[in-house]
């Protein structure tokens, strides 16, 4: 006879991106440790957890023991978004468990416990702060306490109850195991660094039973709204509807500046992400508002992820106009120590909204400057997840990137991140008697014809305009323009015919 396979049910958190980390929700009736050092927001993550699964049919119990004492936990945790009055003693009651604690005896806590429970029948249990009560009552008991025997008995005895339990206690990465970490089904460990004027904060779910988790550390953000947890963008991006687009899959999207499209083929095929690298001026800002706007010309909308020039500042595309009638949505985030995965968590949530079309980030340049150090270390991978990520959600995407203009190596991105994309654009400058003109060459459209034209462009009132190819010089990309042997001259060899901006 083959016994029935048990299902488990999966209680929602309530924290934004935490059921994905957890694969899913946390196990009905598991034993949970929170851990992490002072600050790391352990309190906090209990608190939005408990106010957000706690209803009448299934009641907290919130016990304290050399924590904060209840009212005053409750002052602070009362500026959180998510805490709500209506619930206390009515689905959440606090219960302060000093006295029976400074008695010594860890046999007295666990009676107490049990009597509450047995009284109030909560279908949650928190408990605070496990990891002081555990070393006090060592020091304080002739013979030690067995820490091990009493997480154990505490684990019995709320599991038999069917409740869903969370110890919260103070532990240091390095530290000599725990009992306790033996006994929990689920342990989440938060921590949080310091680096120059960032701190970061990051979790981990080292263990939790019965399902598969999400590997690594996972940044998080504590707000007004309690935690937003970031997972990896690549693993974490729902279901979207469709972009609204005029062009279908295998279709081509055009950037607005006709010759260049030409150059490309006919155009950016649909879900390519492009690069347009360049010294500064060169007129990449103004490129990628030129594509935003051929979209919205178009009837689509649109996303930029805006860190150096505020889009509704962009020349001669009217991208003041298309923001303001939320054709396209803005991500302009100043939060300090900002991570790439909460930078794609951004912009997933834009494009689901607006269902974009277009996706820019102008440039990368300023998004590794806007990251916290610890993030700019891994960069490279962590885009790679958001390209990858934006891709799966079906949009086209174009970044810029700012490149120090040196004419004895040709680099398309100072980060090694060329290879992620599908198309690349590079400008330059060169230098034409004493005058610098700008230089434009598609160097790549994965398995797509394109042109391999140098050719010269300018900036007017309507944007870039490119002119035709120099044909009659080499030397160009190396910032040295000469007239090819055989071609008629001025006599000098150095005048290069172009229009003038």
């Amino acid at each position: 006879m083959i016994a029935m396979k048990a299902k488990i049910n999966r209680l929602p958190t309530g924290v934004p991106g935490l059921d994905e980390v957890l694969g899913g929700g946390l196990p009905e009736f598991s034993f949970n440790l929170i851990a992490g050092p002072p600050g790391c927001g352990k309190t906090t993550l209990a608190h939005q957890i408990m106010f957000s699964l706690s209803t009448p049919e299934r009641p907290a119990l919130y016990f304290t023991m050399l924590g904060e004492p209840p009212l005053k936990m409750l002052r602070y945790q009362q500026q959180f978004d998510f805490f709500d009055l209506d619930k206390l003693n009515r689905s959440i009651r606090f219960i302060n468990l000093a006295d029976e604690f400074k008695i010594g005896n860890l046999d007295r806590v666990l009676e107490r416990i049990a009597a509450e429970v047995e009284e109030r029948t909560p279908g949650l249990v928190f408990i605070e702060s496990f990891s002081a009560m555990a070393v006090q009552g060592q020091s304080m008991s002739r013979p030690p306490v067995d820490i091990q025997q009493f997480s154990h008995d505490l684990s019995v005895l709320l599991t038999s109850w069917q409740v869903t339990t969370f110890l919260i206690g103070e532990y240091f990465s390095g530290a000599v195991p725990n009992p306790v970490f033996t006994v929990c089904d689920g342990l989440i460990w938060l921590q949080q660094s310091v680096e120059r004027n960032s701190m970061v904060r990051k979790m981990e779910v080292v263990k939790m039973r019965g399902q598969p988790t999400l590997p690594g550390l996972h940044s998080f953000r504590i707000s007004d709204a309690g935690l937003h947890v970031f997972a990896p963008a690549q693993l974490s991006v729902p279901a979207a509807p469709a972009p609204v687009s005029t062009a279908a899959q295998g279709e081509r999207l055009r950037l607005g500046v006709a010759r260049l499209d030409e150059m490309l083929g006919g155009g950016l095929p649909v879900g390519y992400s492009l690069l347009i690298a360049g010294p500064s001026g060169s007129g990449k800002s103004i490129l990628a508002a030129s594509f935003l706007a051929e979209g919205a010309r178009l009837g689509e909308t649109a996303v930029i992820a805006a860190f150096e020039q505020r889009p509704d500042r962009a020349r001669g595309a009217g991208i003041a106009e298309l923001v303001a009638a939320d054709r396209i949505g803005v991500i302009e985030t100043w939060a300090p120590a900002l991570s790439v995965d909460e930078i794609a968590m951004l912009l997933i949530t834009e494009i689901r909204r607006l269902r974009a079309s277009r996706v820019v980030i102008d440039s990368l340049s300023g998004f590794v400057l806007a990251l916290a150090p610890t993030f700019r270390e891994e960069f490279r991978q962590s885009l790679l997840r958001l390209v990858s990520a934006l891709a799966s959600t079906g949009v086209t995407l174009l970044m810029t990137s700012e490149l120090e203009d040196r004419f004895d190596e040709l680099s398309f991105s100072p980060y090694g991140t060329a290879f992620l994309t599908d198309a690349i654009i590079v400008q330059r400058y060169i230098e034409v008697e004493s005058r610098l003109r700008r230089l434009m060459a598609v160097v790549k459209v994965r398995n797509s014809m394109h042109s391999n034209e140098l050719c010269l462009f300018h900036i007017d009132d309507h944007g870039i305009q490119v002119d035709e190819m120099v044909a009659d010089y080499e030397g160009l990309l190396g910032g040295r323009p000469r007239l090819r042997q055989g071609v008629p001259g001025n006599g000098d060899g150095t005048t290069v015919p172009t229009s003038e901006g």
